[in-house]
């Protein structure tokens, strides 16, 4: 049914909207601001709790660094490592299991395959973090020592190799379990959501599977990939306790993967140091809580940035 109109002393046709209408479009107006409302109330805290860690004398912060920003650089270093390498082993496997489940397995297998990977995003992350205690870090270990042993001459896999197994490459890989899915779902929904013309179209043409995928479905779904992959970044910047469970965390900028001093994270570093913080601590979690937010407000806006200039783009041609 359509909202009924009545003409205008002035002749033009004015809709009459509905109580449903009017309902609807403010409900989702005010949900809107909310959002909105609460991202700026959560900067407004952050800032304002920051600024005693800004201006406060470097002695009073914990391990006396030279600044705020020294003590910062490497927990800022550890979080986007960490994440980094998560996102390089995650995504070519999640990309994988989509387009397989999309275009390649059967449709009984597909829908218990999507039920599993839905489920693996449901698992609490201390869940993980305790099978990365006692199950992955001693099945790698014996891993991480061949690689030191025959590709130690690779600046990565270089230096003493950790005797526990838990080192920031056992805690990356345990954070790409843990976005697997994420990434994995959305994927798999865009895939889904290519035009069957030009599947079809490519398949006409003499294409195979592979390169139908390759020329139709890769480039339809590649917005959906970026926000996938950026959605998955977030959640692991901002992962907890996983991080705080297996790693063994010290404040050193390094970018071997094998050795038992580690760079942390910020929310690592927040979780195991805020219990026993008082005064000017405090306030110095919570400023790099405030450098968590901006980093991760920045990875949005520029995944955002991309998604945009992407579609920009295919609409001039």
């Amino acid at each position: 049914m359509t909202a009924s109109a009545a003409p205008t002393p002035t002749g033009e046709i004015k809709a009459k909207k509905r109580l449903g209408d009017i309902l609807f479009s403010g409900s989702t107006v005010t949900a809107g601001w909310i959002i909105v409302v609460v991202l700026a109330a959560v900067a407004i805290f952050l800032i304002a709790q920051s600024i005693p860690a800004l201006i406060a004398d470097p002695a009073d912060i914990k391990g006396a660094p030279a600044s705020f920003w020294a003590y910062v650089g490497p927990l800022v270093f550890g979080t986007l490592w960490a994440a980094v390498i998560a996102l390089a082993i995650a995504l070519p496997i999640a990309i994988g299991i989509a387009l397989f489940i999309s275009h390649y397995a059967p449709r009984r297998l597909a829908q218990g395959l999507g039920y599993l990977i839905d489920l693996l995003a449901a698992v609490p992350s201390v869940v993980f973090g305790l099978w990365g205690i006692k199950v992955l870090a001693p099945f790698v270990r014996p891993g991480y020592e061949w690689l030191a042993t025959n590709l130690g001459w690779i600046p990565l896999f270089s230096g003493p190799v950790s005797g526990t197994g838990r080192t920031i490459l056992t805690v990356a890989i345990v954070l790409a379990v843990m976005i697997l899915p994420i990434i994995t779902a959305l994927c798999r929904e865009v895939f889904l959501q290519t035009p069957r013309l030009h599947e079809e179209a490519a398949l006409a043409l003499g294409a195979t599977r592979w390169e139908m995928i390759r020329t139709a479905v890769l480039p339809f779904g590649r917005p959906g990939i970026i926000s996938a992959s950026m959605l998955g970044l977030g959640r692991a910047l901002g992962e907890t306790m996983a991080v705080a469970m297996v790693l063994s965390p010290a404040a050193v900028i390094s970018f071997v993967l094998l050795q038992s001093q580690n760079p942390t994270t910020i929310a690592a570093n927040i979780a195991l140091n805020f219990p026993e913080a008082a005064g000017v601590n405090v306030n110095v979690l919570i400023a790099t809580g405030l450098v968590l937010f901006v980093i991760t407000f920045a990875v949005n806006a520029l995944a955002r940035y991309a998604i945009n200039r992407r579609k920009a783009f295919s609409g001039a041609n």
